[in-house]
């Protein structure tokens, strides 16, 4: 399936759009957004997706049909990021034009339950609550809103890992699985470099992508953010500096390759320029289709911790399905929602046609997530994210200025791998910026 990250790229044309709509006076109001639908049990119902997740929802279809009748559904792929606008001004209208069922990101759904807290329907009232505990760790607070009410369930979850080069280490004498911390990879980078030519990893120095996936990643392992759940800025706290601290030496250490440019982190991963990939669970089936010629140079273990003895789970990112406050057929939409998302069947169909990793564990039992990967050297692949996600995870709260701290983060990574700005100035006066931008809080 396509990167599920890249889509940040684009969050602040989103952030404009959402601006100039002025969405954050949309909100107000008590249950309006429910009272102008309906709870209509029967119909054609909607879905708006985007490329493989539409095409895998589609599967979903026949059996719903079957064992719902008087409910048909159009599962649309709207494309991404055109999804992501049309979800906004439908919202900013008041529901107008929106489909029943609505499949969001995690960088997009706390935003929204921010700025339009009568957009999404209130499951709660059909009995979402009683799955809180079915789906991996760290993924339930981010459905809940101010209401107390569960407004999507979880449907994709991407914990995160660390794919490397086994060939590469084997040259270099050092045994990877003995790497605990992101310390330990810096003291072996040298050796990795010095008998392969490969660097550990790559990111885009100059910001043009704003690449701040592995910054993020190294925070998320230390169960913080941008923001904390109280929606307070925490880009300069502890958790940040160390992260980009972490990024720093990689870079003094030459270790970090730059992938500014199309195309350049695929140019150098095919000619074996990276040893590492830090990536989350879509990465399994992305590489041995991208790479066939690389078949069993690769293994994935638990990423390294940011520090330490730290923690070594993380959840990168999720999507989950809602539906619209503005459908007159909520109960019907909802029971779509459900018979996807709560069915380990129903989901595993899912994940084997389009990649996209279930969060419901009762998904896990299936052999699949067992069974030995040729491309990983016969390892199990899967099975090392489902272990990730069995230690657990705090979840992340993107909060509806995720695109500003993106943009503001970018900039301070770039000043530190370009210029040598020390990471803590450099991300304190990123987040005064963000504060004076947002009206938000400094964390103590």
């Amino acid at each position: 399936m396509p990167h599920p990250l890249s889509r940040r790229q684009l969050l602040q044309l989103t952030a404009a759009s959402a601006a100039g709509l002025g969405l954050s006076a949309c909100g107000a109001g008590g249950s309006s957004g429910d009272a102008a639908g309906g709870d209509g049990d029967s119909g054609r119902i909607t879905v708006w997706s985007w490329t493989t997740a539409a095409e895998a929802l589609r599967g979903v279809v026949p059996s719903f049909e079957r064992d719902n009748p008087g409910i048909q559904v159009d599962i649309q792929d709207v494309g991404n990021p055109a999804i992501w606008d049309k979800i906004t001004v439908g919202l900013a209208s008041g529901g107008k034009g929106l489909a029943d069922v609505l499949h969001i990101g995690v960088d997009y759904l706390p935003g929204y339950l921010e700025k339009f807290p009568n957009g999404l329907a209130d499951l709660s009232r059909y009995g979402a609550d009683r799955y809180q505990d079915a789906f991996a760790q760290g993924l339930w607070p981010t459905v809940v809103g101010k209401d107390k009410a569960v407004h999507a369930l979880p449907w994709e979850v991407n914990p995160l890992g660390l794919f490397y080069r086994q060939d590469h280490f084997e040259r270099a004498g050092v045994d990877p699985t003995a790497l605990t911390s992101w310390d330990d990879l810096i003291a072996a980078g040298p050796k990795v470099l010095a008998a392969t030519g490969a660097q550990l990893l790559g990111l885009d120095k100059p910001g043009t992508t704003q690449d701040m996936d592995f910054f993020q990643n190294l925070m998320q392992l230390q169960d913080a953010f941008y923001f904390d759940h109280d929606g307070r800025i925490t880009l300069a706290g502890p958790a940040a500096v160390q992260a980009l601290t972490v990024i720093k030496r990689l870079n003094d250490a030459g270790l970090l390759a730059d992938t500014a440019g199309q195309g350049t982190w695929k140019r150098l991963v095919g000619e074996g320029k990276l040893a590492t990939a830090p990536y989350p669970a879509w990465a399994v089936e992305y590489l041995a289709t991208k790479f066939p010629d690389q078949s069993g140079k690769w293994r994935v273990m638990q990423p390294p911790a940011a520090v330490p003895g730290g923690g070594r789970s993380a959840i990168v990112n999720s999507t989950y399905l809602a539906v619209a406050a503005a459908s007159k057929r909520r109960r019907a939409a909802w029971r779509f929602v459900e018979y996807a998302l709560t069915k380990p069947a129903e989901i595993n169909r899912m994940f084997t046609s389009g990649g996209v990793f279930p969060a419901l564990t009762a998904a896990y039992a299936d052999p699949m997530f067992a069974a030995p990967n040729a491309f990983y050297g016969g390892q199990s692949a899967l099975k090392s994210f489902v272990d990730s996600l069995g230690a657990g995870s705090g979840a992340t709260n993107f909060t509806g200025d995720y695109a500003r701290a993106l943009k503001l983060a970018s900039d301070a990574q770039s000043q530190v791998l370009l210029k040598g700005a020390d990471p803590a100035s450099a991300l304190k006066d990123a987040a005064r910026q963000l504060a004076q931008q947002t009206g938000r809080q400094l964390a103590a």
